[in-house]
């Protein structure tokens, strides 16, 4: 009978965890929108991800506590890194650690599209916009 008990325990205890898959090319901005478009398709207490369409830029800021990992997904653009320009374009992985000021200026015609991972959890609350 224990180990029916202990069994139950256990499943009432840890909570099982499933991978899950997302599929970036079906996000799409619902609405027309004048720049940027942000959607959240996962978060938990170890990272939020989000799909961002860019259609001009996104301003110079950093994140006291977080790390950004930028994955581009389509469209070009130029980003700046600190004090370093690059550009970008699909395929390109882009890492930027926590307090980094960094900006993106869109090149292409069409809108820059990249999944954006932000570990930890993120809600928007240690965004600092740099004004120069």
């Amino acid at each position: 009978m224990w180990k029916y008990v202990y069994t139950l325990i256990l499943l009432l205890c840890f909570q099982p965890t499933y991978a899950q898959q997302f599929e970036t090319g079906k996000y799409t901005p619902a609405d027309d929108y004048d720049n940027v478009h942000v959607e959240k398709i996962y978060s938990d207490s170890a990272a939020t991800s989000f799909i961002i369409h860019v259609k001009k830029e996104v301003v110079l800021h950093k994140h006291a506590e977080h790390t950004e990992q930028v994955y581009i997904l389509e469209g070009t653009g130029k980003m700046r890194l600190g004090n370093e320009w690059i550009l970008i374009k699909p395929g390109d992985y882009i890492v930027i650690p926590e307090n980094t000021p960094h900006a993106v200026i869109v090149t292409s015609e069409t809108p820059l599209k990249v999944l954006s991972i932000q570990t930890p959890m993120f809600d928007g609350t240690d965004r600092i916009l740099i004004t120069e």
